[in-house]
């Protein structure tokens, strides 16, 4: 069925990407920073749906190693049908003070990397004629809300102009734009999720399989759940003074020095 690449793939949507993907017989490269939960993966997607798992581990804040992925991406033997543009992180800290450096890492991961990683596999499946390209973006994108919902902004508009330029050479793009998902992303980026109500969160597998059936179709903004593509024809539709009325809707965890950024 041919081969995926999934970034984050060690966690969250990336790991439900990973394990569905497999289940449908694809091959997968596995790139995440985390070697040894990213071999324990392999070797369970390799026994328990009888696929190849390369493991290529990667800190997509790092230039060189963003590189070493797109190297990857260009492989004419074994080549990368489907690029799942995963990886992200929730960095919950106001901009105005906070750390700069932190912001970069951010910025490079959930956009730069994805521009590098997107041009590699779009080449490389133009000149093949086929494949797609999912990159994850989120119903942040269009709300006013720190670096986050900027970098989610800047994905799914990439997203739509690659659409554009991809048109008519069997290759397709699509941004994944979810709301909130059971997953430990929010653990890990220190963000308190206790005023969310049930009825807002999604789960990862139904995420997923929404994601994986729009990109067959060739859907270009694939957004899972009723609720949530209401909440995004409500955004665009409403005033933007109305979508920066609902200010910071994030809040950090209070720790005992403090709230504590995400890594």
């Amino acid at each position: 069925m041919g081969t995926a690449l999934v970034t984050g793939a060690s966690a969250g949507l990336g790991l439900e990407f990973a394990w569905q993907l497999a289940t449908a017989k694809h091959d997968l490269v596995l790139v995440a920073r985390d070697e040894e939960r990213l071999m324990r993966l392999a070797g369970q997607l390799e026994a328990a749906a009888g696929v190849h798992a390369e493991v290529l581990v990667a800190d997509l804040s790092k230039r060189e190693d963003v590189e070493r992925v797109a190297q990857r991406l260009r492989q004419d033997d074994d080549p990368v049908g489907l690029l799942v543009n995963n990886a992200g992180l929730g960095l919950n800290q106001r901009f105005v003070g906070g750390d700069l450096a932190a912001e970069e890492a951010a910025l490079d991961v959930m956009v730069r990397a994805v521009m590098v990683l997107s041009q590699a596999a779009a080449e490389s499946m133009v000149a093949r004629g086929r494949g797609a390209i999912l990159n994850v973006a989120s119903v942040a994108a269009l709300l006013a809300s720190g670096t986050y919902c900027a970098h989610k902004a800047w994905v799914r508009s990439f997203t739509e102009g690659l659409a554009v330029e991809l048109k008519d050479t069997g290759v397709t793009a699509t941004a994944l734009c979810p709301g909130f998902v059971h997953t430990e992303f929010h653990e890990r980026g220190d963000i308190d999720t206790s005023a969310y109500p049930e009825f807002a969160w999604l789960n990862a597998e139904s995420v997923v399989a929404t994601a994986l059936a729009d990109v067959r179709r060739g859907v270009v903004i694939s957004t899972p759940s009723v609720r949530y593509r209401a909440v995004s024809a409500l955004a665009r539709l409403a005033p933007r003074s109305a979508v920066r009325a609902v200010g910071r809707y994030r809040k950090a965890l209070e720790r005992p020095d403090g709230p504590v950024a995400a890594e």
